[in-house]
Order: C-alpha cells, then sequence, then structure tokens
C-alpha cells in the first residue's frame, strides 16, 4: 500500500468562498485517495513582512507557516490575480520564505484562476522559481474567466476546464511520487 502524502495548500485570495477556494476544494476532492491535504486560507492574518525579523525574532505565525511549507511533501498554491500581479497577501508570506530554503527542490503546483491572470501567473512563476521550487509546465495552470467556469456549489461546468484541471491534478500527483529529497 502507498503511503499518503501531505500537500500544503496556499489559496492566495483574501475572499470567502473565493473562486480559489473551490478549486483547492476539487483538487482535495480528486486527491482524497493519495494526499493529505491541509488547506492555509489565512493570509490575511499574516504580519507584514519585516526582513529584521525573518531569522531572528520571527514571529510565531511566521514560523507555523514556514514549518507546515517544510514539512509537506507538496505545496500547492492557487491564487487570483490582483491588478496584473499575484495578491499582496500571497507574495507577504512568500517574502517571509526568501530567507530560508524551504521551498528549495519542494515540488509545487500552481494554479492562477482569475478573470485575466496571465501576468499574475507570470509573476508566481518567476518568484517560485527564485525561491528553487520544483515544478513543470504541466504543473502549473492559468484557467481565465473561471467565475464563468463554475457553479455556486464550486464545480466546474466547462468541459474544457474539466479537462485541463484533471490533467493538471493527475500531473501533480506523478510530480510528487517522483520527488526524491
Amino acid at each position: 500500500m502507498k503511503s499518503r502524502k501531505s500537500i500544503f495548500a496556499i489559496n492566495g485570495s483574501a475572499s470567502q468562498n473565493s473562486s480559489n477556494e473551490k478549486l483547492i476544494n476539487n483538487f482535495c476532492r480528486l486527491t482524497n485517495d493519495v494526499f493529505d491535504v491541509t488547506v492555509f486560507n489565512d493570509l490575511k492574518s499574516l504580519p507584514h513582512f519585516d526582513p529584521e525579523l525573518s531569522v531572528e525574532n520571527t514571529p510565531i505565525e511566521i514560523l507555523a507557516l514556514r514549518n507546515k511549507i517544510n514539512s509537506a511533501d507538496g505545496v500547492l498554491i492557487c491564487t487570483p490575480e490582483y491588478v496584473f500581479s499575484i495578491p499582496a497577501g500571497l507574495k507577504n508570506a512568500i517574502e517571509w520564505c526568501v530567507s530560508t530554503t524551504i521551498f528549495s527542490g519542494k515540488p509545487i503546483g500552481l494554479i492562477t484562476a482569475s478573470a485575466s491572470g496571465q501576468k499574475g501567473h507570470e509573476e508566481l512563476q518567476l518568484i517560485m522559481k527564485t525561491v528553487m521550487a520544483i515544478f513543470t509546465d504541466k504543473t502549473t495552470l492559468l484557467i481565465q474567466g473561471v467565475k464563468g467556469k463554475m457553479n455556486e456549489s464550486g464545480e466546474i461546468t466547462d468541459n474544457k476546464t474539466v479537462e485541463d484541471f484533471t490533467n493538471f491534478v493527475d500531473q501533480f500527483k506523478k510530480q510528487i511520487e517522483m520527488a526524491s529529497y
């Protein structure tokens, strides 16, 4: 029997019941046979990044976040795009991790789901390359016009998006299985 892998999923949206939260729920449903997923929906509770506290006297909330990322077998980030960029809360969380190596070699899946999302998706990939997370084109997914592709209960209603999302999940599973660190 295969051992279950742990995934730390970060919701980049600050809105309750967001499309990104619904996509994470879909991910959990599709992977509940292989992954134990811990979802982090609380980016807005983190203190603002302070480089002077990044190494010493680091806030307890940040130490807890870093520990969850570090101990996970993989990380999923699902985020909207705000003003052609990633949300400030998500960037803040990542900035708190730059002085560490917790993303180095860590398998990661990146989903940007927004009205457009192109610039935010590019930026997220650049940032995650900078912190040396491991991902491929197959473990990234851009869902443009996401609100028109899901119903109120969070089901993906667009056939192409269902196919793309399912392929993303399959590739992310393979990436986690192949990871050896």
